[in-house]
């Protein structure tokens, strides 16, 4: 199914549209997010100058963008380079001067000679009680038009001025052209939305506040058009596992009552009505594509478990993939005993093993005396067979794209897929991210678990939190302590860190490790297996801890410069402590002063343990851009759609997805010819790919 021609055009490369050279290129194009023509549409105006004020100079307000034909009068240049070029300029009703810094003298005595009458635009404003505009756009008395407009201003970045984005963007929008609809019409209507191509020219081109809402009609449309294509692409995966041939794992529940007798406590009831779901979803002959959402330490593990002894219990084998080393081995530490327990054999396999031992368990998966495999993506990978692979758990969904769980459900024959994340994601979001999938949530916590104690401190009290954590430590405590984000640096990260290693080493001795990114991970596995042992008493770390790592002793977490970390982030690190039965504490230090949002996330933090208020809060915080570390985590980024802003577009959006796949899943009638023109649009050709092999 080939890209339709006429968008051809908008697939071009930015180096195409007037202004983008190959010095500017790159710098656009980290700026816009892609390398296209497309990708420069979908960036909009922030604001807009309007040059259509055109008072006298005697009237000309402070702090206002005016346009006025002048007489050019003297240059005063000026001896010193750093100083200003002056040059007086004069109307009928008064006298101003331009101002300009570092100019060609020769270039603006050509431009501007005296006598001659000139058309300037700027911002006006008053030095020594005399009127100026420094650095004025100007042109000549008989191209006063091109100047008189309303300027569009876009977010920059250094090396890319607003000229040269307008003038790039002018040229983008010359390749506009209409399209055939792929809105239903009687809803086109209803919201008195623009069609596509003039959608696109309205919203670079404002005119006044309300065109830069995002309830401005231009504005929701294509907001509408990109939650629409992001639905249909979500359903239409969806469909086609539906129509792959599954199989029913319907077991006796043999192995899975002696797992739950081995079990040292008792199900929640989120737990068991998940299981419920997951029980019934495996003994349907259709393909299970399920996702498991539990806040940190709400028991997503054992869930894990038992719908892998259902598996095993049908002859099947199931997998569990985590994203990290240190992930799958701690999933093998806590999944094996209660496994065997049950009668289960299960191996670990991640990219440390090398060589025979490689090779045995290879070995023991392809002819099916492994029941359970635990391990990292390795599991993925072609020299990995199955002898019948049957349930798949993938760990930390976010960080596996639809593509990975596509290749892994195909390591068998109808292979049952469930995901589980401990990132709580607000509704609206989950509707965007796992639209393909149904959706089970684990909103208690397991009896015996007491509230974190959450505490805020001023940076200036950290002397004092070191002191009490000495008390502490004496009596047996473990410590994380979280060092800041320094401007998404990792060299700057990892300085933050080893600077406060060395103070906590003063003081505890060496009985403080570190950990960050920069390290190998079979060194960073040495240094948590020592935390984890009780040879360390405080874990100094990066955020690489944010995720899975289990030591139940640790009842302490030192989060510095909290103020720097999102709300996900903060929740994350967080569920590290309070994961045994002792009370657990987290200090939030925060340097001030604080702006608004800043306190805000810390107040929230301080008030609520809830993963999912957490992430609503979130998304209300920072809108739908960078929610929850967005661009980290693998969620959709969107260029035209704010899921705060637009959230009940998604809703109306998702209706008409289903609609669309139920009347015509294979996109070959009247209304489906525009819409392929759409998911070609968004580039989600993931959606064709499900279409063909459906």
């Amino acid at each position: 199914m080939p890209r339709p021609f006429d968008l051809d055009p908008y697939f071009r490369a930015l180096t195409t549209l007037p202004g983008v050279g190959p010095r500017i290129a790159p710098l656009m194009e980290r700026l816009v997010g892609g390398p296209k023509v497309i990708d420069a549409l979908w960036h909009k105006p922030i604001d807009y100058i309007d040059r259509r004020f055109a008072p006298p100079i005697s009237e000309a307000p402070a702090g206002k963008i005016a346009t006025i034909s002048v007489v050019i009068g003297k240059h005063a240049p000026n001896a010193r380079r750093q100083q200003p070029y002056r040059i007086a300029c004069s109307d009928a009703s008064g006298t101003m001067s331009l101002v300009f810094f570092n100019p060609r003298k020769k270039w603006l005595q050509e431009q501007l000679p005296e006598g001659a009458r000139r058309v300037v635009s700027g911002k006006v404003d008053y030095y020594q009680g005399r009127a100026q505009i420094v650095n004025p756009d100007f042109v000549p008395e008989a191209e006063r038009k091109t100047l008189e407009t309303v300027e569009p201003v876009y977010p920059l970045t250094a090396g890319v001025t607003n000229k040269t984005m307008n003038k790039a963007i002018l040229g983008a929008l010359r390749l506009v052209r209409p399209l055939p609809e792929w809105l239903d019409e009687a809803h086109k209507k209803r919201e008195n939305w623009p069609s596509w191509d003039e959608a696109m020219a309205s919203v670079h081109k404002p005119m006044r506040e309300a065109d830069l809402e995002g309830a401005n009609p231009a504005r929701a449309r294509l907001a509408y058009d990109e939650l629409l294509a992001n639905q249909l692409t979500l359903l239409l995966v969806r469909s086609r596992q539906r129509k792959l041939a599954g199989r029913s794992y319907d077991g006796d529940g043999a192995v899975r009552a002696r797992l739950r007798a081995a079990l040292p406590f008792e199900l929640t009831g989120a737990q068991e009505k998940a299981l419920i779901d997951i029980s019934a979803d495996m003994a349907e002959p259709a393909r299970m594509l399920r996702l498991l959402q539990g806040d940190v330490g709400s028991g997503k593990t054992v869930v894990a478990a038992l719908a892998l002894a259902q598996a095993v219990e049908s002859g099947a084998q199931g997998a569990i993939i985590a994203p990290t080393e240190i992930l799958a081995r701690q999933h093998g530490e806590s999944l094996k005993p209660l496994l065997e327990a049950a009668g289960v054999r299960a191996v670990v396999l991640t990219g440390r093993d090398k060589g025979a031992a490689r090779e045995t368990i290879l070995k023991q998966i392809a002819s099916g005396a492994a029941q359970v495999v635990i391990g990292t993506h390795a599991l993925f990978q072609k020299d990995v067979a199955y002898q019948d692979l049957g349930l798949a758990v993938i760990d930390e969904q976010h960080r596996f794209g639809v593509q990975q769980r596509l290749m892994l459900s195909e390591k068998g024959k109808g292979v049952d897929v469930l995901v589980m994340t401990a990132t709580p994601i607000p509704r609206t979001l989950t509707l965007t991210a796992y639209g393909d999938m149904e959706v089970s949530r684990l909103d208690e916590k397991p009896p015996g678990r007491k509230p974190i104690d959450t505490r805020l401190f001023s940076m200036d009290k950290i002397e004092s939190i070191a002191e009490g954590l000495q008390r502490r430590i004496s009596e047996g405590a473990r410590v994380y302590w979280v060092c800041p984000l320094v401007e998404e640096s990792d060299v700057m990260d990892l300085a933050a860190a080893e600077e406060r290693y060395d103070i906590l080493k003063q003081r505890f001795g060496e009985r403080v490790g570190l950990v960050h990114g920069k390290m190998k991970a079979d060194e960073r596995d040495v240094v948590m297996a020592k935390f984890a042992a009780g040879d360390l008493d405080v874990l100094v770390a990066t955020t690489v801890i944010e995720v899975g790592v289990n030591v139940p002793e640790a009842t302490i977490m030192v989060i510095e410069h909290a103020e720097r970390f999102g709300l996900s982030q903060l929740h994350q690190l967080r569920g590290r402590v309070g994961r045994g039965g002792d009370q657990s504490y987290c200090f939030l230090v925060y340097a001030g002063p604080l702006g608004e949002i800043a306190k805000e996330r810390l107040n929230i933090m301080r008030d609520s343990e809830d993963g999912f208020v957490i992430a609503e809060k979130d998304l209300m915080l920072r809108g739908g851009g960078d929610v929850l570390g967005v661009r980290q985590s693998g969620l959709p980024v969107f260029k035209n759609a704010d899921l705060n802003m637009h959230g009940d577009l998604l809703a109306t959006a998702r209706d008409d997805a289903r609609l669309i796949v139920q009347r015509d899943p294979n996109l070959e009638g009247e209304r489906s010819e525009a819409l392929r023109y759409l998911l070609y649009l968004y580039e989600c050709e993931q959606a064709f790919a499900n279409i063909r092999s459906g």
